[in-house]
């Protein structure tokens, strides 16, 4: 079977250079290709982009690392623009509907989850 390689992390001019001539074989029982070309999907790769990336040392992430940091990201940004309003109103309108402070505490709470998913958006 020959290599297939649609990694789309690289660049055309690096793939141009790769010599399809002489691809690889790796032997292996079924239940390792499918766990090969399940982690290969997992990450978002061809299994010879991950196989590659794999033999060559190179950090293999997972597309849902990359998801979930968008996700978190824009929780963050939501976050932000409820504080944005919050601010706005406590502006606008200071101890109308709420005592000032309960807001001020929801402003406070607001910036401490911000930081809270900037840490974990690091660490993923």
């Amino acid at each position: 079977m020959p290599a297939i390689d649609d990694d789309s992390t690289e660049t055309t001019a690096k793939r141009a250079s790769r010599d399809r001539q002489h691809p690889l074989k790796v032997v292996v029982s079924d239940s390792e290709r499918e766990r090969i070309e399940a982690r290969a999907k997992l990450a978002g790769l061809s299994v010879s982009a991950y196989l590659r990336a794999a033999g060559l040392g190179s950090p293999i992430r997972s597309v849902l690392d990359s998801a979930l940091v968008l996700d978190l990201a824009k929780v963050n940004a939501d976050q932000g623009r409820l504080g944005g309003l919050l601010k706005l109103w406590l502006v606008d309108r200071p101890g109308q509907g709420v005592p000032e402070i309960e807001v001020r505490r929801l402003l406070d709470r607001i910036g401490e989850l911000q930081g809270r998913l900037a840490e974990i958006a690091g660490r993923v």
